[in-house]
């Protein structure tokens, strides 16, 4: 009983993701592809959250294939240097493009 409710619900989950439209019009080809960037997205807002030296809430990070998007506001320009630094320094980062605006 246990078995056939964990296998339902497996199959409920890759049909679902297999149905999902969002990664083919985000530009990204396959599920994989998808599933990787929302992995590196939490890794570097993690690593966010560890740093004293980065305000977390106030960057916004998003990946394609790889490229992490960072934006938001940061108090200086060592807080922007320190948030693409951690961001490159995920595995699976391909390039990082920091649109952090300095508030000066």
């Amino acid at each position: 009983m246990m078995i056939r409710a964990t296998v339902l619900a497996l199959a409920t989950a890759l049909g679902a993701l297999s149905l999902s439209g969002c990664a083919v019009s985000r530009g990204q080809s396959t599920v994989g592809e998808y599933i990787d960037d929302s992995a590196i997205t939490t890794a570097v807002k993690a690593r966010f959250v560890e740093a004293k030296t980065v305000d977390a809430s106030a960057i916004t990070v998003e990946t394609l294939k790889g490229e992490v998007m960072l934006a938001g506001f940061a108090k200086n320009a060592t807080e922007k240097a320190d948030a693409e630094r951690l961001a490159r320094a995920v595995k699976g980062v391909k390039s990082v493009r920091n649109d952090i605006a300095v508030r000066g």
